[in-house]
């Protein structure tokens, strides 16, 4: 009997186990995960939406954080990129959280990347949460 309740914990851990590694993010934002035209469209919408609070060279206004450089990559090192669009998306614009189509959010965040040195790839960063927690933001050391 203990011998059969010893196995049937050690199945549950593995099984428990299994499922932890199968949620850890499998991309990071160093593998290319938006596209060169998506963060142009970006930058039309940081520069309509977000400059005015941000500085148009993502530095940072007044209490508006920069956006950009080691602070910004370590405020959000270790989260998914889902959690970084899903705290925009429901923060920003600070005068109007939220009121942004997607689409937009995924544009300026791809800006944000760019503007940070990760890399373009081939395929535009989705703009549906869901897809996103698969990406970690990861600084580039």
């Amino acid at each position: 009997m203990l011998f059969t309740a010893r196995r049937l914990v050690g199945a549950l851990l593995c099984v428990a186990a299994g499922l932890l590694s199968a949620q850890e993010p499998s991309r990071s934002v160093r593998d290319g995960v938006y596209t060169g035209a998506q963060a142009a469209r970006g930058a039309e919408g940081f520069a309509q939406y977000c400059a005015a609070c941000h500085g148009a060279s993502l530095g940072g206004v007044g209490e508006a954080p920069g956006l950009i450089g080691g602070q910004f990559i370590s405020d959000f090192d270790g989260l998914t990129v889902g959690e970084v669009f899903d705290r925009i998306r429901t923060t920003m614009p600070m005068t109007a959280p939220g009121s942004l189509k997607r689409e937009q959010y995924a544009e300026i965040l791809a800006f944000v990347l760019k503007s940070n040195g990760f890399p373009a790839g081939q395929k535009d960063l989705d703009y549906r949460s869901e897809y996103l927690t698969d990406i970690r933001f990861q600084s580039m050391f």
